[in-house]
């Protein structure tokens, strides 16, 4: 912890973890170099658990990464490609940055905020990349930047909520968490629509090529 910084209250405890298991679903990379960032330019006194991202390597990692994510979310396709891959990397690190803040606590809060907070990385993250298929499912790709533009300003606004008003913060991450469980059986809805018309176009471009001329 930073000698010179209050140390953060239990509100600001419980909402950082879950600002950052929510957060890591949606954009890991953003959130690892952000807090770390914050760390390192002493703006904020850390819970030891999450002191190893202010590291000069870690930092130069989590950058590298998070201007990679940056380009690969704004394209379509490419992003729906990086949603996939990351389905099994943004869940566990959500888990493990939401219970490296009760670091310092005993075993079972620890526990209970990975458990928390893998739950709200793996919502957050099945949300994102059901809206974002079916977004990539128009022609155009404002829409997409859109949505890409609104989760960084959604991510860093979260973050530090979950510092300048903890209670605040959990009240925004509850909501986002109701919002999820309503939407994802609508998008899984549509994304079934969408790979059955994709199916059947497949389908006719294949019996189409072997008709005979």
């Amino acid at each position: 912890m930073s000698a010179g910084l209050p140390a953060l209250d239990a509100w600001q405890l419980a909402a950082l973890a879950a600002a950052v298991g929510w957060a890591s679903g949606v954009r890991l990379y953003a959130v690892l170099f952000a807090v770390g960032l914050a760390g390192r330019l002493g703006w904020v006194d850390l819970p030891d658990g999450l002191v190893p991202l202010t590291h000069g390597w870690v930092l130069a990692a989590s950058g590298f990464m998070l201007a990679v994510e940056f380009l690969a979310d704004k394209i379509p396709g490419v992003d729906t490609l990086w949603d996939a891959v990351h389905t099994f990397i943004r869940i566990p690190a959500g888990a493990a940055l939401s219970a490296s803040v009760f670091g310092d606590s005993p075993v079972a809060a620890s526990l209970a905020a990975a458990v928390v907070g893998g739950s709200l990385a793996a919502g957050a993250h099945l949300a994102k990349a059901g809206a974002r298929a079916a977004i990539n499912a128009s022609p155009e790709p404002f829409s997409n930047w859109a949505a890409s533009i609104g989760e960084d300003v959604a991510i860093a606004g979260l973050l530090w909520l979950a510092i300048a008003h903890p209670v605040a913060a959990l009240a925004v991450v509850a909501a986002f968490a109701a919002l999820t469980i309503w939407l994802l059986p609508k998008l899984w809805r549509v994304l079934r629509r969408t790979l059955v018309r994709t199916a059947g176009l497949f389908r006719a471009a294949g019996a189409g090529r072997g008709t005979p001329a």
